[in-house]
């Protein structure tokens, strides 16, 4: 996004509309999460677009994940890990059963949020770098001996949180959660971010930027480029987007805040 001049539209009464009034804002991800996304938009006068370029299939290793679940429920760790809001819905599917004694630790208050909706407790969320690392460093300054610790995780998930538990002296146990999947999207929604039509792209994982580029290769400059934090800008830019905003903390909140923030383009003048 590099167009030059910006205005902040108003209404024919001269008011001043809501902050997105009319924008067209491609949601990434469908279901319960995207319908969410979709409704925080239109709060602020946008007109959501779900097109879903990313889905969560199973683990190919079903067993060693029941037995993980089976042990977790055991009481067989001292801390579960989850990086995820994905994770969550695993979990639930199973109907898996945590140990008072077992404390758990979350990335994001979106993952902390839909852990306490299917009634899950959560002991931990990074205060400073609400990240893997920075939960794996929280984590290893709460934790001077070692402890058995069940990372549930994406089949993609870089292995920041496990490489820095076992550094420090912890034994744990990484385990496959769930799958993810590209997902086509339709000629029409590839042929509106070509032309223009939509007027923002939420980058909300690294695997959703790398379908933006695969399935988007000309995204017009006027297009706004928008990262839920800056972990997501960063893996944002390494799949080779040019990323216009970046949202301060790791939530969706915060993601449309940031774009409600960033100045409208001026409409080009025909004459």
């Amino acid at each position: 996004m590099n167009e030059g001049h910006w205005q902040t539209p108003t209404t024919s009464t001269g008011s001043v509309p809501k902050p997105l009034a009319g924008r067209r804002v491609l949601v990434p991800r469908g279901g319960p999460w995207g319908d969410g996304v979709a409704a925080s938009l239109r709060q602020r006068g946008a007109v959501p677009v779900i097109a879903p370029l990313i889905n969560f299939a199973p683990t190919n290793d079903q067993a060693t994940l029941e037995q993980a679940l089976a042990d977790l429920a055991a009481g067989a760790f001292d801390w579960l890990t989850l990086t995820s809001a994905t994770t969550v819905d695993v979990l639930y599917a199973y109907r898996a059963e945590i140990p008072a004694d077992t404390k758990v630790a979350v990335v994001g208050e979106t993952t902390a949020a839909a852990m306490q909706a299917v009634g899950y407790r959560v002991d931990l969320v990074p205060e400073r770098d609400n990240s893997a690392q920075g939960m794996a460093e929280q984590m290893i300054d709460l934790e001077s001996e070692p402890r058995k610790v069940l990372t549930l995780r994406s089949e993609i998930a870089k292995p920041v949180l496990t490489r820095l538990l076992i550094e420090a002296g912890h034994d744990v146990r990484s385990v496959v959660a769930y799958r993810t999947v590209g997902v086509p999207v339709t000629e029409k929604i590839a042929g509106d971010v070509h032309s223009g039509r939509i007027n923002a792209i939420l980058v909300t994982s690294g695997s959703v930027a790398e379908q933006v580029v695969a399935q988007f290769p000309e995204i017009p400059a006027s297009t706004v480029i928008a990262a839920i934090g800056p972990r997501t800008a960063k893996d944002a830019k390494r799949a080779g987007l040019s990323v216009d905003v970046v949202a301060e903390k790791q939530t969706v909140e915060s993601l449309i805040e940031a774009v409600a923030r960033f100045p409208l383009p001026a409409e080009e003048s025909t004459s």
